[in-house]
């Protein structure tokens, strides 16, 4: 199964650090964020990848071309060019980099990935966040109710727009910005079928968050899957520091990996 991850934006909020790099390159615990969503997903079993670029995209594209010289001992023979390089260490991922235009919206960068997928059942995340998300369990969620899409959903205060969720999880509305405890909102990790391609219509300015997942939920086609564990978005400085915080505590709840 293919995992599609947004990574075109970009990040004016985080401008401190994306003036020079995409978001999803900015560093938590030394390594870039997108590093740390690959890896939970690659924990599940999922290595298979399609990274929507976008701004800046060509960092993200040095960043795997020289990914295993990084990540190794080099002895550099200077007379003749030859590169050796000693205890290799990689990842079993297999990274397709789809340049999606600089001022793509999201739907329209999410609809250029289609031929890639095919027939196919996807998961679809943005860049930016991170989670200790059970990719198995979620993925279980989706087989059981059988419709177009699963959006986890989880409970971070409210700043965020929030679901209207009946008694079955299926999601029947959006809301703004919300008070309460009980305000589930999009925590950004999908699980889709081939069909929600047809949601998205032509244009680069087609913004998956606005009227796909709105006729989605029309069609009755959204279910979500209630993260009630850690989720935190990568919006601004702040959050940037929080996240090496809680990386630097040796207890950050999404190094699964580790486990």
């Amino acid at each position: 199964m293919k995992a599609l991850i947004l990574a075109g934006g970009y990040g004016t909020r985080l401008s401190e650090e994306t003036d020079i790099r995409p978001k999803p390159m900015v560093e938590v615990g030394g390594k870039p964020i997108l590093w740390h969503i690959m890896k939970t997903y690659s924990y599940y079993g999922v290595n298979e990848f399609i990274i929507l670029l976008g701004y800046k995209g060509y960092f993200i594209k040095e960043y795997f071309a020289n990914y295993i010289l990084h990540q190794s001992d080099v002895t550099i023979d200077m007379s003749n060019g030859d590169i050796q390089m000693h205890n290799k260490s990689s990842e079993p991922w297999k990274v397709t980099l789809l340049d999606t235009g600089s001022n793509a919206m999201t739907g329209a960068r999410i609809k250029k990935a289609k031929d890639y997928i095919g027939n196919e059942t996807f998961m679809l995340t943005y860049g930016d966040g991170l989670a200790d998300i059970n990719i198995k369990e979620t993925l279980k969620f989706h087989k059981k109710h059988g419709k177009f899409m699963t959006m986890t959903s989880a409970q971070p205060g409210g700043r965020f727009g929030a679901l209207n969720v009946d008694k079955s999880n299926r999601v029947i509305d959006f809301r703004e910005k919300p008070q309460g405890e009980e305000s589930w909102i999009n925590a950004g990790y999908f699980i889709c079928e081939p069909e929600v391609f047809n949601y998205i219509g032509d244009g680069d300015d087609v913004v998956f968050e606005k009227e796909p997942l709105k006729n989605l939920v029309k069609d009755e086609q959204i279910f979500t899957y209630k993260h009630n564990s850690f989720w935190m978005p990568m919006d601004t400085l702040r959050d940037k520091n929080k996240l090496n915080e809680i990386y630097n505590s040796k207890k950050a709840p999404w190094v699964v990996w580790a486990d």
